[in-house]
């Protein structure tokens, strides 16, 4: 899952786009012409607006808002590999934090896929791997209510038509992703592409799957852990023969999305600073479904009390 090419976009602010490229350009080298840096290795690094994003300044030790561009800062990537750069990816996000940048409420991170590979099957499956995952992936995110018109949840509807119709190729795909407002569906910026799973750009010719369901943060251990879950989430689309919309069980949210991390790939001490990074918000148990007494099973225990109440 890890050879997928992949790009992530960052928002932020607190700083301007001009110091944000110049922060860039110490990491990976190369040049700056306006706001794109032009790495050693001929890569192209671009801060971009986005007015989606509040922005601030700093005034003395105090932020305060202002309706400057400048401040309303995205970070785009070139097209990346995890093991080459995700190295780069930590040291720009640590370097932007340690120079005073910071994440609004409604700022957000993207990544995106690399779709070459997709299959109509593979696009069905992940929309019903999203779908049953809807309220564990947003209760471990934490997405917040500033960022949910922008990643809204798979929408039930565009489900059922999915696994009802049976779609067998990309453009009947495309008929139901669009049947809920199939004018404009060209257009760059169709309501379509504003849920946490977009693919409105993998129809209108940039091939790539989009997930957009993470807040922005300058903390380069969680976007590693974003970066893996999508990385993860891709690979179980492509892989799994079929997937299944059903949502997963919820009475345990930290043991599920442990084990589903598992299934997935996220396994051994590779790993463990981001299974703990997507399990922190979960409440429950992580290593029992039904909870523990004293290190055993609770379910086991209410068993075994009820079996010896029965003698």
């Amino acid at each position: 899952m890890f050879e997928t090419n992949f790009g992530i976009e960052i928002e932020f602010s607190g700083i301007t786009r001009k110091e944000a490229a110049e922060i860039v350009a110490r990491i990976v080298g190369g040049t700056v012409i306006g706001y794109d840096v032009t790495a050693n290795d001929g890569r192209v690094w671009r801060i971009v607006y986005d007015s989606s994003v509040s922005g601030y300044r700093r005034q003395g030790n105090r932020l305060v808002p202002t309706t400057s561009s400048e401040y309303q800062c995205e970070l785009v990537s070139p097209i990346l590999t995890y093991y080459r750069d995700i190295g780069t990816v930590q040291a720009i996000v640590r370097k932007l934090r340690k120079e005073k940048a910071m994440t609004p409420d409604d700022a957000g991170i993207h990544v995106h896929l690399d779709g070459a590979n997709h299959t109509p099957q593979s696009i069905k499956n992940f929309v019903n791997i999203i779908a049953s995952k809807n309220d564990l992936l947003y209760k471990s995110l934490q997405i917040k209510a500033e960022r949910q018109r922008y990643c809204k949840k798979m929408d039930e509807n565009l489900i059922a038509q999915m696994n009802r119709r049976k779609p067998r190729t990309f453009n009947q795909i495309a008929d139901i992703w669009y049947a809920s407002s199939p004018s404009g569906r060209n257009y760059r910026y169709h309501n379509s592409r504003y849920h946490f799973l977009n693919l409105h750009a993998f129809f209108t010719g940039h091939h790539t799957v989009e997930l957009r369901g993470y807040n922005s943060v300058l903390h380069a251990g969680k976007v590693r852990a974003y970066i893996v879950l999508s990385l993860a989430l891709n690979n179980q689309a492509l892989t799994q023969r079929n997937a299944s919309c059903r949502a997963v069980q919820a009475e345990n949210p930290r043991f599920a999305m442990r084990t589903y991390l598992n299934r997935i790939g996220l396994i051994g001490e590779e790993f463990k600073s981001c299974r703990e990074h997507l399990c922190e918000a979960l409440d429950g148990n992580a290593a029992w479904r039904f909870g523990s007494v004293n290190g055993r099973s609770k379910h086991l225990v209410e068993i075994e009390s009820e079996a010896n109440n029965n003698a």
